[in-house]
């Protein structure tokens, strides 16, 4: 019976958070004010360079330059749409790094060939080149381009109001910003345009300990759970459409373990599959 004690006291705190209010309309009340953070960013961190060497990295660095926008913009669009895998696909059609759709924002970027999108630099072009066309039409609010990023432009107006957009669009602009801050943790002590890229990308494997169908829940667990447990190394991942899923991270077999019997101690489960 303990072993659901920490989950469903996990669930009583979000029923009572979304009381009198949809799950998606509490996103305001974990993610505050997102487009002042957007802005924030924009102003004081957006010269800053990560110095860990992503996957690709060299594609994403001549990408940022030539569309002149920040390279950890890019890298949490990446992260936060398929973790920088080349061969993701999503159920809307989307495809690769920068999770590009088919056919219609494909060809309008140029790219006849839907295999074009598995090839990683040709899709990291892609997905640059539509963030600098949607940051031009929304005037370089950083908010509005990814929620349009996400909803399309045709959803999201030239000179909408922020606050009354989708709050689909909201979640997603929040999301990609907690990617951000994942990619800022390795960053360049100066706010310098030129470093040179030092570590080396190391990757995590995942392991699934829950998946909610609204974000709200899954952000809200997974910074439950971090402040449970501040040793383990989680995230929380969009992995299809209405589906959410928190993580914990590892690198190799000792970390695993030691992870589950952290977890344990929590009367937390990993899925089973």
């Amino acid at each position: 019976m303990t072993r659901y004690l920490f989950l469903i006291k996990f669930i009583l705190f979000t029923a009572l958070l979304a009381t009198g209010q949809t799950a998606f309309s509490a996103v305001k009340e974990i993610i505050p004010n997102i487009e002042a953070l957007w802005q924030e960013y924009d102003r004081k961190d957006a010269e800053i360079l990560p110095v860990i060497n992503y996957p690709y990295g060299h594609c994403f660095r001549l990408a940022a330059r030539n569309n002149d926008i920040p390279l950890s913009l890019l890298l949490a669009v990446a992260r936060g749409e398929s973790n920088f895998n080349p061969r993701a696909r999503s159920n809307r059609n989307c495809h690769g790094i920068m999770q590009i759709q088919w056919p219609g924002t494909a060809k309008h970027l140029g790219i006849n060939r839907l295999n074009a999108l598995y090839e990683p630099c040709t899709n990291i072009r892609a997905g640059a080149r539509y963030l600098r066309e949607l940051l031009d039409r929304y005037q370089g609010n950083l908010h509005l381009t990814l929620a349009a990023y996400n909803y399309g432009p045709s959803r999201i107006k030239k000179g909408a109001d922020a606050s009354r957009i989708p709050h689909g669009a909201k979640w997603y602009s929040g999301y990609i910003y907690h990617h951000l801050k994942t990619i800022m943790r390795g960053t360049s002590s100066s706010k310098i345009k030129v470093s040179k890229v030092s570590l080396a990308f190391e990757p995590k494997k995942r392991l699934a300990l829950i998946t909610f169908t609204h974000p709200v829940h899954a952000r809200g667990y997974y910074q439950h759970l971090q402040k449970k447990a501040p040793s383990l190394e989680l995230d929380w991942y969009r992995i299809g459409m209405g589906r959410f899923q928190v993580v914990m991270l590892y690198g190799n077999q000792q970390s695993l373990e030691n992870g589950k019997k952290t977890l344990r101690k929590l009367g937390v489960r990993a899925m089973t599959r």
